[in-house]
């Protein structure tokens, strides 16, 4: 059996706050039909992931970020 590597937790790693007004990093966490991706594909820690599935919906709702794809 092959072991998956295990990823890291961007923000854990590089001892970052999750930002609604940080759009640039949001995008890296959504696909692209604007879908939130899930920890499991992206690494993100499950507390992480919970602030950086308010920080998107914050985002949507202000308008940084749309709500559907182009």
């Amino acid at each position: 059996m092959n072991k998956q590597k295990t990823k890291e937790c961007y923000f854990c790693v590089n001892n970052l706050e999750v930002d609604y007004k940080d759009t640039r990093t949001l995008r890296r966490f959504i696909n692209f039909y604007m879908k939130i991706l899930p920890g499991k594909r992206t690494g993100v820690c499950a507390w992480h992931q919970r602030k950086l599935a308010t920080a998107i919906k914050r985002s949507r709702v202000m308008a940084l970020l749309s709500a559907t794809h182009k």
